[in-house]
């Protein structure tokens, strides 16, 4: 995760940010505009997976181009005012992403990300404290669990998972399947008020490790 961005001279980006040409992304005929576009880019994790937002910003031209997931979603190829902010939504839960472009002097620019209205930073600590995220390898594949804690809702690899719940004598039970593989994210009482709640991933009985979310 890269917070802020700054692009200083087109020219100075191209001597000392780039690669040289022997560089495996690159090949020849080489466009100075087009290698020097590329001024952002960031890694969301959202309920529904990690989401590579990428912005290109034309200080000559005011062109702005927005991926997500390597989807073009904006793209504005003459601007008269180099300084803004575009907006636009990521992932299956739509959620809303803010681009904000400011001057800082001269040549120079500022790009800084905001979601739902809050900068990235303040987001992605927000959300540590609203989720849980697990991450197992079985029958081959990847799979990247998040729980939603005011809801309850469980994502799995993008998906929300459809769940039962259930009382048990020490907490509750949220229980939902993986292909052939029963699974069950348990809720007790931490006991302690900072802690609250402490939620536990069980997979075929064997606890699974969270990660930071």
């Amino acid at each position: 995760m890269l917070l802020p961005f700054i692009r200083t001279l087109p020219l100075l980006w191209y001597n000392h940010l780039l690669v040289s040409p022997d560089s495996p992304t690159l090949s020849p005929p080489y466009s100075l505009e087009k290698m020097t576009d590329l001024v952002a880019v960031w890694d969301v994790a959202l309920s529904d997976g990690v989401h590579k937002i990428e912005f290109e910003h034309g200080t000559t031209s005011g062109k702005r181009v927005v991926y997500v997931d390597g989807k073009e979603e904006i793209r504005k190829e003459w601007m008269f005012k180099l300084v803004g902010k575009e907006t636009f939504y990521v992932g299956a839960a739509k959620t809303k992403a803010t681009i904000n472009i400011d001057a800082i002097s001269g040549f120079a620019y500022e790009y800084t990300l905001e979601i739902n209205g809050k900068s990235l930073k303040k987001y992605m600590e927000n959300r540590s404290k609203t989720t849980n995220t697990w991450v197992l390898h079985m029958d081959g594949e990847n799979f990247r669990i998040v729980l939603e804690k005011d809801t309850m809702d469980v994502w799995c690899n993008g998906k929300k998972l459809e769940t039962a719940g259930e009382f048990v004598d020490d907490g509750t039970e949220t229980h939902f399947s993986i292909g052939n593989h029963d699974c069950y994210i348990k809720a007790v009482s931490s006991g302690k008020r900072k802690e609250g709640i402490i939620h536990t991933l069980i997979v075929d009985n064997r606890e699974i490790p969270e990660i930071a979310s």
